[in-house]
């Protein structure tokens, strides 16, 4: 059976809904909801403007699809979160979207990065973020990313496993260094938007149990390393969050650990990063809180919890995640086909399928998530029509926007828009159909340049070795097949 997924991941024990029944609007508007689009979006003569420049200028220049990033937009962001968390230490998610040109702009406004992988600190290294303010998540790094991030002088190493401390320990030692880490706990608490559950939560591949004791074993196991500093907690309880009620569960948990800690080893952790996964407005109906609520809120928290557990407030770290990226950009196609498909009754749906899909954009088909979407390149009087927005891939889960309304006189040629697709939509994007990756495109005061060009198929199938029996030095000729 389907399971239903909310936009950050999957829902426990749901069903995958049927499709949606919203009210039939009289007429498609394609207004710009500003919580949705990014801060410079409009519309002039009914075309959509980002950056001060017109879609169709932007469609002609670099082809589509495209990912559009309205670069003021993100500084805007992450200015705001620095501000708001002042005085705090704010990650921006390298997992959500990172380039180069991103990874500096970020560094640029006062962030650090939480990187994933090796492949993700090369980036930030490249672009020449100090690597005192970065942060290395993950369940399995290998020996050599953890190499590299003790000689790069990582400010953070979130510690995962026993295995990972033992591991750690012995390459730091071996370096001569003294490598800072956060010991990741599981405090039992999953947020999904308005939702938390406090139990069921145990059973995932990160952290240490904090409910049997694993955590504590840990912070145990990281103090006798002396090639290792323990700087303090970190916890995650979800993604798409728009509401700090999670957090208050986890913070308290999170705090009582510190006291433990405190009471068993008689030290002070000064430093406690809760994460963060915070919402954004995919849709209209989504209504994120403000970085500054929710700076306000989770001081609040650690400072009333600190003082029921009579200890200092440790320095206070977050993770707004996609917060920063997603809202920045904008993912334009081109219409290739319009086929009306007929419903139960009268119902008529419009399937169109656009020049990209679940190649560029696998949100909709993993998670079920959903999007914004508009009639980009003029402006329409046509009465609205049900449709779907799906890709052009072999696959019927193909969809890039599952329940919309459009213009009834969509055509191919058209361009569409959807919103919010900065985060985890290039980051995930893959060739299926050996198909090659769009271009990342930002724009801004009406200028316009790649930071990441589009692949070309050369480039797609560079990997691909080929197989010639004829060849001395063919895979099969080797013995590899024989």
């Amino acid at each position: 059976m389907s399971r239903s997924a909310h936009p950050a991941g999957p829902r426990h024990a749901d069903v995958l809904a049927p499709s949606a029944s919203h009210a039939v609007p009289s007429q498609y508007t394609g207004v710009l909801n500003p919580r949705v689009w990014p801060s410079s979006a409009r519309r002039v003569d009914g075309e959509l403007v980002l950056g001060g420049l017109p879609v169709s200028r932007l469609a002609r220049e670099f082809g589509t699809p495209a990912f559009l990033l309205d670069t003021e937009d993100l500084r805007g962001r992450a200015r705001d979160y620095a501000a708001a968390f002042e005085g705090a230490d704010v990650y921006y998610a390298g997992k959500a979207f990172l380039c180069t040109a991103v990874a500096g702009l970020i560094a640029e406004e006062g962030l650090g990065i939480d990187v994933c992988s090796g492949g993700e600190l090369a980036i930030a290294l490249r672009a020449r973020v100090d690597p005192e303010r970065l942060a290395f998540h993950g369940n399995n790094k290998s020996v050599a990313e953890l190499s590299t991030a003790i000689e790069s002088g990582i400010g953070r190493i979130v510690v995962d496993s026993h295995l990972e401390i033992e591991r750690l320990a012995e390459l730091a030692r071996e370096a001569g260094v003294r490598q800072p880490v956060l010991v990741r706990i599981t405090v039992g608490v999953e947020a999904h938007t308005h939702e938390f559950i406090a139990t069921a939560h145990e059973d995932q591949k990160f952290g240490f149990s904090l409910t049997n004791g694993e955590a504590l074993e840990a912070v145990a196991a990281v103090l006798t390393h002396p090639s290792l500093e323990l700087r303090g907690l970190h916890s995650h309880i979800g993604s798409q969050i728009f509401d700090t009620a999670g957090f208050e569960v986890a913070a308290h948990r999170v705090i009582g650990l510190l006291a433990t800690i405190r009471d068993e080893f008689g030290i002070e952790l000064p430093e406690v990063d809760l994460g963060g996964g915070l919402g954004i407005a995919y849709t209209e109906a989504d209504s994120p809180q403000s970085p500054q609520e929710i700076a306000l809120r989770l001081r609040a928290i650690i400072d009333s919890e600190c003082a029921l557990a009579k200890l200092t407030a440790p320095r206070l770290a977050v993770e707004p995640g996609r917060a920063i990226i997603g809202p920045a950009m904008v993912t334009l196609y081109e219409v290739g086909t319009v086929k009306p498909i007929a419903l139960d009754g009268d119902t008529v749906r419009h399937y169109i399928s656009v020049d990209g899909g679940m190649s560029d954009n696998i949100r909709t088909a993993l998670y079920d998530a959903e999007y914004t979407v508009v009639l980009a390149n003029r402006d329409s009087q046509e009465p609205a029509q049900l449709s779907r927005v799906v890709g052009k891939h072999c696959e019927s889960g193909d969809i890039v926007v599952r329940d919309c309304w459009l213009p009834s006189d969509v055509v191919p040629g058209d361009l569409l828009a959807v919103a919010a697709t900065g985060a985890y939509c290039y980051a995930m994007a893959s060739n299926y159909n050996r198909v090659p990756r769009p271009p990342v495109v930002a724009v801004a005061d009406g200028s316009a340049g790649l930071i990441v060009r589009r692949e070309r198929l050369d480039e797609v199938m560079a990997t691909d070795v080929g197989w010639y029996p004829a060849h001395e030095d063919s895979p099969i000729n080797a013995g590899v097949f024989g």
